[in-house]
């Protein structure tokens, strides 16, 4: 289940209620179950478009009080969900664009196929190589429901 609540701040938070699955020294690892928006529809068992997932979720930090199995609600920022869209989509889509015109006008079709690969692969290594770094600005925190 997700939840969407806007604080007094201006700040939007997003919620989903999950079950701890381990327990690290500096982090936790969290099931929860990433649904569409149509899957709280009563409707659902007869309709093909719903689909729900279920994730794991490392949430970094050191919660002593966690054991295996306990419920929790892990909280992330609105605007971390755009900036990793804007990651995973806006960006490759621009770069890759802005490759193919270029390759087309240089080189021809085939060029321009090709530049746009080269720069789609180019920017997912990138990505794969700054995940770390990356990793430290989506951050999750966690708190135990009940």
């Amino acid at each position: 289940m997700c939840i969407f609540i806007r604080e007094m701040s201006h700040t939007d938070i997003i919620q989903h209620e999950g079950i701890v699955e381990s327990i690290g020294a500096d982090s936790v690892s969290v099931r929860i179950l990433q649904a569409s928006a149509c899957s709280s529809c009563s409707a659902r068992g007869l309709c093909r478009s719903s689909e729900s997932k279920e994730k794991l979720i490392g949430v970094r930090g050191h919660y002593p009080t966690l054991k295996v199995g306990d419920s929790v609600v892990l909280q992330g920022y609105v605007r971390q969900g755009l900036r990793a869209s804007m990651l995973a989509y806006v960006v490759p889509l621009v770069l890759m664009t802005i490759a193919l015109f270029v390759g087309t006008h240089l080189g021809g079709e085939a060029a321009g196929a090709l530049a746009a690969l080269l720069v789609l692969t180019l920017y997912y290594v990138v990505l794969y190589l700054l995940r770390d770094r990356l990793g430290r600005k989506f951050e999750f925190k966690l708190e135990v429901s009940g």
